[in-house]
């Protein structure tokens, strides 16, 4: 099964690729109880199994994010994806994450202009008056030239590295195989939900590749803050634009990581941190579309105090009702309230649904209860956001992944304020429009439109309950009518009865063989060979393998 896998991987030599590189940072045992190095091996692939002994002895979350960055943009991606899910991974996992950076070395800007022939169906030069052949930056999926439109206005290109679509699906598609064989052969590893990460990352990652989705979205959010001339979304040059090339102004600001510059250019911190907290909030929790990884790199401050945002590749969606819970949860933990955040935490947890919710519920109780009392200028929301996704390790819970992302870009934007401002009050900040929301979501209008939209769900339930019963009566005269019922402990046991039957089966038949090779050799004249009968020794041989057979089976069952 392992090797049938293995082997529908369109490339066997980026597995092997994979497999080196975890064997080289000391990760050989996961490669040996995944299948993927005996798969290999039976390629005719040659591995070395030891780990060199400088990487051997660091740890787990530095070896794995090294690994990652020499696996290439994919793998790097992953690793971003895999630093929003602080619900399933531990800080030291989680910081580690977060320092993949997303560089490469740029494409010879030859190979950019023939694809951008194409995607303009003309020379760029003809487009633009001064397209500059040195990129202003270069990523693992695409890099950004500076040029100017024919009335003088600067933007920026951003374009897709040639050919790194196949690239990408290559590797999306070997995951996906890793993903089913460590769910089916590592069952301490289920726990971080492989197929699911995979599942999210895939289409997080696509999306990511579609350049005219990002142009979307940053559409978007311009519209949703169109009354804030403080906060400046580049505008998208819809002319040129496509799967493979974002043209949009250029920011002429200072970059979120060089503070000094902000200080020189004689900006307010304090008022920067609280425009920046405000605008990432509101786009959370009013609109329902925010950025979903408002770090330093993607920010920049411009005069009078403005703050504009760029890269809206990745972005975060929450419906009108999860925007209702994170409201009610953050209002929760800022007011002490831990009967909310409980029910609410309830509400979104996946995975066991068998865990102890009462026991969730007294250390949810204990967890709010020691941060009562506290000022708001001293909480640190970010911190009780990490210790509370902690808690939710502890008891095997696993966010939703649009929760996830969100916890995540909330945390980012608590660190990136605190840059600005040591004293930034987070808590201070949300509390005023978490109040706000949850009023919205009480007042007379939102009551009226969630209840006419119930009216209208129920309408149609009714209008086509007539017919749905004509279907239901009709199968049934037919006697085509089927209940289903899926019972995964009942699988399993299924599973384990047909596994016994089948070893006491070759039991039987080895036994049969014995007895009747005996009855043979005693009765039987036939030609010996090598001093037994022919049929004594086929009889014989047969019983042996059945034996080893059973033995096998039970030791590989005892080890599972």
């Amino acid at each position: 099964m392992l090797w049938q896998a293995i082997g529908a991987a369109r490339d066997l030599a980026r597995a092997q690729e994979i497999a080196t590189v975890l064997i080289r940072y000391g990760f050989s045992d996961l490669v040996r109880r995944v299948g993927l190095g005996a798969a290999l091996e039976r390629a005719g692939k040659v591995l070395h199994w030891r780990a060199p002994e400088e990487l051997a002895r660091e740890e787990s979350p530095a070896r794995v994010r090294r690994a990652l960055e020499e696996l290439g943009p994919t793998f790097i991606k992953l690793g971003q994806v895999l630093a929003t899910r602080v619900d399933l991974f531990a800080p030291e996992w989680i910081a580690e994450f977060g320092k993949l950076q997303d560089a490469a070395p740029a494409t010879p800007f030859e190979a950019i202009h023939a694809q951008l022939c194409e995607d303009l169906g003309e020379p760029p030069e003809t487009v633009f008056t001064d397209l500059r052949r040195e990129p202003l930056a270069a990523a693992s999926l695409a890099q950004v030239h500076r040029a100017r439109l024919a009335d003088g206005r600067e933007v920026v290109l951003k374009v897709r590295r040639p050919g790194i679509r196949r690239v990408v699906e290559a590797d999306l598609h070997l995951l996906a195989r890793l993903a089913d064989i460590i769910e089916s052969e590592a069952p301490d590893l289920r726990r971080y939900q492989p197929r699911e990460v995979v599942r999210e990352f895939t289409l997080s990652l696509r999306r990511e590749l579609d350049f005219a989705a990002e142009c979307r979205n940053a559409e978007r959010v311009a519209a949703h803050f169109a009354d804030h001339p403080e906060i400046v979304i580049p505008r998208i040059h819809w002319a040129w634009c496509g799967e493979r090339l974002n043209v949009q102004d250029y920011v002429d600001g200072i970059p979120g990581r060089e503070l000094t510059r902000v200080d020189a250019a004689g900006l307010d911190r304090k008022l920067l941190a609280r425009r920046g907290a405000a605008a990432v909030l509101k786009m959370m929790l009013e609109d329902g579309l925010f950025h979903a990884d408002p770090h330093q790199g993607n920010v920049f401050y411009l005069p009078d105090n403005r703050i504009a945002f760029i890269d809206f590749g990745m972005v975060g969606r929450l419906s009108e009702a999860r925007r209702h819970e994170v409201a009610l949860l953050l209002y929760g933990l800022v007011s002490g309230d831990s009967a909310a955040v409980a029910e609410v935490l309830l509400e979104w947890r996946e995975g066991d649904l068998s865990a102890d919710a009462e026991r969730l519920r007294r250390d949810i109780d204990a967890f709010v209860d020691q941060y009562k009392g506290v000022p708001l200028k001293r909480l640190d929301l970010g911190a009780m956001l990490s210790d509370l996704m902690a808690l939710l390790r502890d008891h095997g819970l696993v966010l939703p992944p649009d929760l996830s992302l969100l916890i995540k870009a909330f945390i980012t934007l608590e660190g990136l304020g605190r840059q600005l401002d040591p004293e930034f009050d987070i808590a201070g900040e949300a509390q005023p429009l978490l109040q706000q929301t949850l009023l919205a979501h009480r007042a007379p209008s939102a009551i009226a439109r969630r209840s006419l939209r119930s009216l209208r769900a129920m309408g149609d339930l009714l209008a086509g309950l007539p017919q749905d019963l004509s279907d239901l009566l009709r199968a049934g005269r037919r006697g085509k009518l089927q209940l289903q019922i899926d019972v995964v402990s009942l699988e399993r046991a299924v599973d384990q009865l047909d596994r016994a039957i089948s070893r006491m089966t070759i039991g039987i038949v080895t036994a049969a063989l014995i007895i009747g090779t005996a009855i043979v050799m005693s009765v039987m004249r036939d030609p010996a060979f090598g001093g037994l009968h022919t049929i004594g020794l086929l009889g014989f041989l047969g019983a042996v393998c059945g034996g080893l057979w059973v033995l096998l089976s039970i030791w590989r069952s005892g080890r599972k």
